[in-house]
């Protein structure tokens, strides 16, 4: 990939842009809670939890970018980055301030909506 991104703060966006359809915003965070709630679950009641912990998160974001978004999990290529924006995106989101991050997403890569191709197409 020529155009690899250097910095967390530029992958930002482009992750946002990742994820503009709300069900696969919703999907991220419906598996980040119960990421959680594993995570919780393993440390108060049984260890293998754990096991359950990966499977939720990416197994709903997974659906929400192979059905709905249509396009490849940024995890694949910057897995530190998208799990630091994973849990971004979910605090933004219950916080209600996700609004401005998809607009900027939608400004600095416009090629998705304006071409209506899978937003990896325009991957930096």
């Amino acid at each position: 990939m020529a155009n690899r991104l250097t910095r967390y703060e530029e992958f930002w966006p482009y992750y946002v842009s990742e994820h503009m359809e709300p069900v696969t915003r919703r999907l991220h965070v419906l598996g980040t809670t119960l990421v959680l709630a594993a995570l919780a679950a393993a440390v108060l009641v049984d260890p293998l939890w754990f096991i359950a912990a990966p499977l939720f998160g990416y197994g709903f974001a997974w659906v929400g970018h192979f059905f709905f978004e249509h396009n490849r999990p940024a995890t694949f290529t910057y897995p530190l980055w998208s799990l630091r924006a994973d849990f971004r995106m979910f605090r933004l989101t219950l916080l209600g301030r996700m609004g401005p991050e998809l607009q900027r997403a939608r400004a600095l890569f416009p090629r998705r909506e304006a071409l209506g191709t899978p937003s990896s197409a325009a991957l930096p």
